[in-house]
């Protein structure tokens, strides 16, 4: 599977969508003029993922870890809707025994972010860490 990555820019994130090392980044700030047109990519790539990843499961292949880490400076609310579509990709992954973590970085002052974090581990059948730098 090809890897996906998105170079970020003042209004969108970083994301680097990479199958070979099973590590899925996005960093920075979230608030593309359009979200829609930004995030479909990203939520087909993860379908056609989870759609290897079962063929690898039924062939009996070994799975490494598979991570999520957001690293968000700031997103605004249409892209929270797109976020919670790709945590929903890593619930589905989780409830299918994959072995998903997903890291929620902050910086140590930004309250909000890790706020936001929270809520979404309640929301989220998967493990959450929190990371503070």
């Amino acid at each position: 599977m090809n890897r996906l990555v998105i170079e970020g820019t003042e209004d969108s994130p970083a994301i680097t969508l990479d199958a070979e090392a099973n590590l899925f980044k996005f960093s920075g700030e979230s608030r593309p003029e359009n979200t829609a047109a930004f995030f479909t990519p990203v939520i087909r790539w993860f379908l056609d993922f989870e759609s290897d990843l079962l063929a690898r499961k039924e062939k009996r292949q070994e799975i490494p870890a598979i991570r999520f880490i957001f690293c968000f400076e700031y997103f605004n609310s249409t892209s929270a809707k797109y976020i919670m579509d790709i945590l929903k990709r890593a619930q589905s992954l989780h409830q299918q025994k994959f072995p998903v973590t997903v890291e929620w970085q902050y910086t140590a002052y930004d309250e909000d972010m890790l706020e936001a974090g929270t809520e979404w581990a309640k929301l989220i059948d998967a493990p959450f860490q929190f990371v503070s730098y």
